[in-house]
């Protein structure tokens, strides 16, 4: 045999799988921020340890620090994934989202307010319950009181592209910008109003939603 060729019987190198590394990955960290949001909400901010959440998730330690920065970045993940209805979807950008998408596309003013309205049930209920735990942990530590601004400045951006939409189309209130519009629809959909009708005073999430679709519709549509 010459000196430079290969053996019938080589084994051919096994090649590295990257994509199933990388999903694994995304796997373990799924689950090191749905297990970080149900300690959140059983033991509080303060209540909520690393090796709680380790032991919720299952993983070492180490992985749970890999996977946020601290304790205030696994509550900023385990809220973004509420906010986008899993850990899977909180990467996705909030325009690129299907709900989002059907708002955006849809051509009659009535009902583009009335598929908003539909998705804050859901929103609510479930980032709501944490970020009462963010409100009450913030009082004392300034890293949540900047997390808490920071979600409230993205709502309020997401909230005035929606009413520059409206504005766009012609389809406001005679003298009603789209910055008051916008004043509007972050009021009257406030975690504060869902909790008052839904949580205090008992109202159906269907209810709520109708409510809130009907008295957007009178406010900003012309």
């Amino acid at each position: 045999m010459p000196k430079n060729a290969s053996p019938t019987h080589a084994r051919p190198k096994r090649r590295y799988d990257a994509s199933n590394r990388r999903r694994q990955a995304a796997a373990t960290h799924e689950r090191v921020v749905e297990a970080a949001g149900h300690v959140f909400l059983e033991r509080g901010y303060v209540g909520a340890t690393i090796p709680l959440i380790a032991a919720e998730a299952g993983v070492a330690l180490q992985t749970v620090y890999r996977a946020a920065s601290g304790k205030a970045g696994l509550l900023d993940a385990a809220v973004q994934a509420a906010l986008a209805g899993g850990v899977d979807r909180s990467g996705v950008d909030v325009d690129d989202r299907p709900a989002i998408q059907a708002i955006i596309v849809e051509p009659d003013p009535h009902r583009q307010l009335a598929l908003y309205a539909a998705t804050q049930p859901g929103v609510w209920g479930r980032v709501g319950p944490l970020l009462r735990v963010l409100d009450s942990a913030a009082v004392s530590e300034p890293e949540l009181q900047r997390l808490r601004e920071r979600l409230g400045n993205q709502r309020r951006e997401g909230l005035g592209r929606f009413a520059a939409l409206l504005a766009e189309n012609g389809t406001l209130r005679e003298g009603l910008t789209s910055d008051a519009a916008a004043d509007v629809i972050w009021t009257l959909c406030s975690q504060a109003n869902h909790d008052s009708l839904v949580v205090s005073c008992g109202w159906s999430p269907r209810d709520y939603q109708d409510w809130l679709a009907r008295t957007l519709q009178q406010s900003l549509l012309r």
